[in-house]
């Protein structure tokens, strides 16, 4: 199922799927695995607590006999991260890590995101700088805005030196080089362990600089909870700072960059978004569900279960493929077609259950102030490509470039945009 024709678009054999059942078994994904397409299905996978997030230790496993001992430490630290233990120690740890992700807490980083976006846009309007008002200039989208901007905010929140926020993008490529292939290889195993393994001693060396001097960032915040119990040892603390850095920044940038490919490409929607920015918040759901960030993700099963007439047994795997239940015609009419005025329900890109993605709220508001920031300062933004180059992650739905062309604009239409609070739509 997984080639080239795939990662280019896999809308179609999300269909094919469906139309031969509710679910299938798949050899692809790390010796066996069951999967699922409808967004019934996967929401209630997504939320039964039968199906267990415990799987980081199969997972490498699966790269080969070596990995057995060779890759201890690595499942040491992934296995402590909110993103693959169950309640009630999952129920602990994201009740201390809800604080620094409350509306009331990001609202407080809007003016900071602004400050970020209008740099980056800066940057880019500076190299229009030699041509003619009207006339058009050209950059990378995914390069110089979409990639950079999420990293550089969860960088911030965690109080991350600036000169060392560009290694960290390099760590998180390797990691989700590792999440994204449904058997990863030793090799690339080997080199997500590196750089996890670096990730989580940067943060072991700040610790004390940190514990002697806390803040007001999500590290301080780790450690005030470490104090008082919610943290019960360092290592669980440290390997909560690598996943809020690893997974703070992936859903943000292929949000943007996929969104902004299906405006572009739909220059009707794209011109109602621009005559009436009130659609913004609709206009992101809908971007999320028409091509999400995140593809898939999967479960262990605790128990015997028997879905569908078909019995998945105790210690199967089973991956909820989000980004069909997303186009799943039995929830949401015309699923290929871009609307960014539907109204058809929740779409499923941030997961769901106990396990929905912590950073969601902050991901809409990087969103909105990113692209309201966009509209207002590129004018006449389109496509500098018809064709665009896809990454080879099967998970992180991603582009490697997006070319982009914009009319120069005037100096007033150029200015910052002021910092904007976080929508109610999204709470």
């Amino acid at each position: 199922m997984i080639n080239e024709a795939f990662l280019k678009d896999p809308y179609p054999a999300y269909h094919a799927l469906r139309a031969e059942g509710a679910l299938h078994w798949s050899p692809e994904f790390c010796g066996g695995a069951w999967l699922l397409t409808g967004h019934a299905d996967v929401a209630s996978v997504l939320r039964d607590p039968r199906f267990s997030v415990r799987r980081a230790g199969g997972w490498a496993n699966s790269s080969g006999p070596e990995a057995l001992t060779e890759l201890r430490e690595f499942k040491r630290i992934f296995s402590r991260s909110l993103l693959f233990v169950d309640a009630p120690q999952h129920s602990r740890l994201r009740q201390v890590m809800n604080a620094g992700f409350k509306p009331a807490a990001l609202q407080e980083l809007g003016p900071q995101i602004q400050t970020i976006v209008d740099r980056l846009l800066d940057q880019v309007l500076a190299k229009a700088a030699d041509s003619a008002p009207g006339q058009f200039a050209q950059f990378d989208f995914m390069r110089d805005f979409a990639r950079p901007l999420p990293a550089l905010v969860i960088a911030s929140m965690l109080g991350i030196a600036a000169e060392d926020r560009s290694e960290f993008v390099a760590w998180s490529d390797d990691i989700a080089a590792f999440i994204g292939s449904p058997t990863p290889t030793l090799e690339i195993a080997r080199a997500a362990q590196v750089s996890l393994i670096a990730m989580n001693e940067y943060f072991r060396q700040l610790l004390p600089q940190r514990r002697a001097a806390l803040g007001d960032d999500l590290m301080s915040q780790l450690i005030r909870a470490e104090a008082s119990g919610g943290v019960i040892t360092t290592k669980e603390l440290l390997a909560q700072c690598c996943t809020l850095l690893f997974a703070g920044h992936e859903t943000t940038r292929n949000l943007l960059g996929n969104g902004m490919l299906a405006l572009l490409q739909h220059p009707q929607q794209w011109q109602a978004l621009q005559d009436t920015p009130s659609l913004l918040p609709s206009a992101l759901k809908e971007l999320l569900r028409f091509d999400s960030p995140v593809q898939y993700t999967g479960r262990r099963l605790k128990v015997n279960v028997e879905m569908h007439g078909q019995l998945m047994k105790k210690g199967d795997l089973v991956i909820p493929l989000i980004g069909a239940a997303n186009r799943d015609p039995a929830k949401f009419t015309d699923p290929d077609r871009l609307d960014i005025e539907r109204n058809q329900g929740a779409h499923l890109s941030f997961g769901y259950g106990p396990h929905v993605c912590i950073g969601a709220t902050l991901t809409y508001l990087e969103a909105e102030i990113a692209m309201r920031s966009v509209m207002r300062r590129l004018p006449q933004l389109q496509l500098a490509s018809a064709t665009q180059s896809w990454g080879g992650n099967a998970v992180y739905r991603s582009l490697n470039q997006l070319p982009l062309q914009f009319a120069r604009p005037s100096a007033a239409a150029s200015m910052a945009t002021s910092a904007l609070p976080v929508e109610a739509q999204y709470a």
